[in-house]
């Protein structure tokens, strides 16, 4: 089967400039959108088909659409970056389309081509590139997804999808400094078990967490960090991001179980990590790990990664038995290196030795 060519059906009537300028004075995160947006379908026997570029809209969908009531959905999320000669890269986007391929192969769905995926994303940002903002770690956030577009309530695969790509013009994660956040340890609700669907980005996922989000939330923490589901002692991971543990010039982050999601960011800062000249490694943290090392001081630091905050320091931690301080409370030092070192790679203020950034011109 052929890959299909992206046919470009630009809006005759996009935001007025100075309508745009102002959203992107303040844009928030997910809260606006841009013009337009991509979308390919997908039938069985015919594979992938009809991909449009077109004004950004609602879509009209039948009550008995499978994706309703079967939950057969993935998505992914990366960013476009503003450079300082005033071209736009993404990063890392191959990485997602692997990612989103890896995730359709577990929820029963059709294999998006890595080429497909990328031009999609780079149709969008091209046409839309004046949504793509200019200062300090603001960004063009891209939301590709698909789902199942096929009517009826046989609980099966489906035999028709629609993917599809958005883009929402996001600013600084932390406007006024990065902040440290407090966390919740889950002792009651798991994220994921091996053989599940933790390793894939798909919906049900997220919807799966609101409940524990919501209990961390009743306790006075910002996030909810995921425990495994046998022990019930093992870190995973926090809210939707990874963790990092800085033990001085060690790092450790989890070891991909089956039961996590394999993070872009997480991915990235292990070999981040490695230039700046620090041991970096995938292992087991527990909650006693976690506790005693932070008490002797040997675990100096910890922080979540993930595309939406690029680094979140953690300042604080609580569970049913105990709560803690982490270090001194404030963004460590090794956390804030390798924040700057990862947005100066993105916003091309730093050289791609790995050849990451994705130049749209």
């Amino acid at each position: 089967m052929t890959t299909p060519t992206i046919e470009l059906k630009p809006s005759a009537n996009p935001l007025a400039a100075a309508e745009r300028e102002a959203i992107l004075t303040s844009p928030g995160f997910g809260r606006h959108f841009t013009d337009h947006m991509v979308t390919i379908k997908w039938t069985e026997g015919r594979g992938w088909h009809d991909a449009e570029l077109v004004p950004y809209a609602p879509l009209s969908i039948d009550p008995a659409n499978m994706t309703l009531h079967y939950s057969q959905t993935i998505f992914e999320g990366l960013k476009a970056y503003r450079q300082p000669d005033g071209t736009v890269a993404t990063f890392r986007p191959e990485a997602n389309a692997e990612r989103f391929q890896a995730s359709a192969r577990r929820m029963a769905m059709p294999e998006l081509p890595t080429e497909l995926f990328i031009a999609a994303c780079d149709a969008l940002v091209e046409q839309d590139r004046a949504w793509v903002p200019s200062s300090g770690e603001a960004s063009l956030y891209l939301r590709p997804f698909m789902f199942a577009s096929e009517v009826g309530l046989g609980v099966r695969p489906a035999n028709e999808f629609l993917f599809m790509v958005i883009a929402s013009p996001a600013g600084a994660y932390f406007p006024g400094g990065v902040k440290p956040v407090s966390v919740w340890l889950s002792e009651d609700y798991v994220r994921a078990v091996k053989g599940g669907t933790g390793a894939a980005k798909t919906g049900g996922n997220y919807a799966a967490s609101l409940v524990a989000q919501a209990e961390a939330a009743s306790h006075g923490c910002d996030q909810v960090v995921w425990l495994d589901a046998v022990e019930h002692r093992w870190i995973e991971e926090m809210g939707g991001m990874n963790l990092y543990f800085v033990y001085g010039d060690r790092i450790v982050t989890p070891s991909l179980t089956g039961s996590l999601l394999p993070g872009i960011t997480r991915d990235s800062l292990l070999t981040i990590a490695r230039d700046l000249g620090y041991t970096a490694e995938e292992g087991r943290i527990s909650t006693e790990d976690w506790k005693r090392d932070n008490e002797n001081g040997t675990l100096t630091e910890v922080f979540a990664c993930g595309t939406a905050a690029v680094i979140t320091p953690v300042g604080s931690v609580k569970s049913k038995g105990a709560d803690w301080t982490q270090g001194n409370g404030e963004p460590g030092e090794v956390t804030m290196k390798l924040r700057k070192a990862l947005l100066d790679l993105q916003t091309g203020r730093s050289e791609d030795a790995h050849g990451w950034m994705h130049p749209l011109g």
